[in-house]
């Protein structure tokens, strides 16, 4: 990767999280160490980075604003949200949570509502069984009303859940995105 792009990416992170006005306490604590995980790594956009990296995902919610698309990610085994690692084309996190939304998906058309709407860190296996840190910065997206999901070498099987009754083995922050979701008073409609 460029040094350039890596450096432009790496500042839109530290503007992005700096300018975000977090809606609790638990988000701040989040967003603020991100920016120090920033801060000390100028490598944390890229999954090299040995202590963590920052990541992009998506929850991609019908037209209607009742249903969530879920991708039963291959390695983990879980029904989760669109999402992964940066890539040396991204202009910033929103980016990469829009690309992988549509390459984890297979809708086009997809509308980020504006700004990230949730923070999470949570560890995980990465390939070669090497422990990682995901620090994720998360979006909620609305599908065309004619969206189909179709299925990928990375999402090999997709499916609608009704947000009132989301995949049975969510954890908690999972949980969280649909309950944001949830609580949007808007026209989900109005916005593709």
């Amino acid at each position: 990767m460029p040094s350039t792009r890596s450096d432009t990416l790496h500042a839109a992170a530290v503007a992005l999280l700096t300018a975000w006005a977090a809606p609790d306490d638990d988000q701040d604590a989040v967003r603020r160490r991100l920016l120090d995980h920033l801060a000390g790594h100028e490598d944390a956009m890229w999954r090299s980075c040995p202590d963590g990296h920052l990541t992009g995902s998506t929850l991609v919610v019908d037209a209607t604003g009742t249903r969530a698309l879920f991708t039963l990610h291959p390695k983990i085994g879980r029904w989760l949200q669109m999402g992964g690692h940066c890539e040396p084309g991204d202009g910033d996190l929103e980016a990469t949570a829009r690309r992988e939304a549509v390459e984890e998906s297979g809708i086009d058309g997809l509308v980020l509502l504006p700004g990230p709407v949730d923070l999470d860190i949570h560890s995980l296996q990465c390939p070669k069984g090497h422990p990682n840190r995901h620090l994720d910065v998360r979006w909620l997206a609305v599908a065309p009303a004619d969206a189909t999901a179709r299925p990928s070498d990375e999402s090999p099987d997709l499916r609608w859940f009704p947000l009132d009754a989301p995949p049975p083995d969510a954890d908690e922050s999972t949980l969280r995105l649909v309950r944001l979701a949830r609580a949007r008073a808007i026209d989900w409609a109005s916005v593709t």
